[in-house]
């Protein structure tokens, strides 16, 4: 291993995480052969396979396996050690990797942009992806911070509460119940439901909610979108449950309304998760403060200024 290069544990790392010699070479910006070039030196270097072959596909030896953890452990304290030169500076520098729900897209971004306004020396990369990725993330500790709504189980994490998520239940503005107040929830199972697909946050909190008061849903339709579930509201196909987040990018002209029913909105929250134990880096320890104090604030006016325009909302 005297013999490894630096370089070269980034090549491994990048097709690693990739599962793929051509995706690793688009990302670093590398040919292929040179990126097959720098594995095959690497493996020279350990003295034994890293990467077994079945077919097409790749597969991690053991031995590939642990050089992993070992990079990114490599990778991350050299990160570290960058960013605490340059708070011994006096400045704010460095790389902030995020990982988030798919949802959590509606407001994430919105609260990025005062961050590097003010802290224009980090960079930020930004992975949007389904709760299944996320886990998957936090369990190979890819990223510094990652937001979620539905707490991971059977992982040992640190987690702080950073914004309030409230699921209302939407439905086309013409709808006979957007008038009526307080309606029940017998009254809105008897209605058809367009839901996120099994295993999602937002569709497990409804479906407990209404196993809690023995209530049957009648499920039309799954979407593994939120925007798909809001055209398919408005195209009259049923009504739905979704975060008030997801309504952040609506126009005041929307087709959508958000209907008074007894036992919503359900109250959930989006958290900042890390794995247990894992010391932030100074640029992540500053964007999870950044969170929990303006960040805020950013993200409920944002909100707030673009569900102003539907109806029941303030009622």
């Amino acid at each position: 291993m005297k013999q490894a290069t630096l370089h070269q544990l980034r090549v491994f790392e990048a097709v690693a995480r990739h599962n793929s010699f051509t995706r690793a070479a688009e990302e670093l910006f590398l040919t292929q052969p040179t990126v097959s070039m720098q594995v095959k030196q690497l493996t020279k270097a350990v003295g034994m396979p890293l990467f077994d072959q079945v077919g097409k596909r790749i597969y991690l030896t053991q031995a590939g396996e642990e050089l992993v953890k070992t990079c990114r452990q490599v990778f991350e304290h050299l990160d570290q050690f960058e960013m605490t030169v340059a708070d011994i500076k006096g400045l704010k520098q460095g790389r902030l990797r995020l990982a988030v729900i798919t949802t959590a897209k509606y407001f994430v971004p919105r609260l990025l942009g005062p961050f590097c306004k003010r802290y224009p020396g980090i960079d930020i990369s930004l992975q949007v992806t389904n709760h299944e990725g996320i886990l998957s993330r936090l369990n190979e500790n890819v990223d510094d911070i990652y937001i979620m709504s539905q707490l991971p189980e059977n992982m040992e994490v640190d987690t702080q509460p950073v914004l309030e998520n409230p699921l209302v239940v939407l439905a086309p503005i013409d709808h006979p119940l957007v008038p009526e107040k307080r309606i029940r929830l017998e009254r809105l199972a008897t209605e058809y439901f367009i839901m996120r697909e099994p295993g999602s946050g937002t569709r497990k909190a409804v479906q407990d909610l209404f196993d809690e008061h023995k209530i049957a849903l009648k499920v039309r339709l799954d979407l593994g979108s939120n925007e798909a579930i809001k055209q398919a509201i408005a195209g009259g196909l049923g009504i739905s449950v979704l975060s008030v987040h997801t309504l952040a990018l609506n126009s005041p002209n929307s087709q959508l309304a958000i209907l008074d029913v007894e036992k919503f909105p359900i109250e959930r929250y989006w958290y900042a998760v890390y794995p247990k134990g894992k010391q932030l880096s100074v640029v992540a320890q500053t964007f999870l403060e950044y969170l929990l104090t303006e960040g805020k604030e950013v993200a409920h006016k944002t909100v707030g200024a673009r569900l102003s325009g539907l109806v029941n909302y303030q009622d």
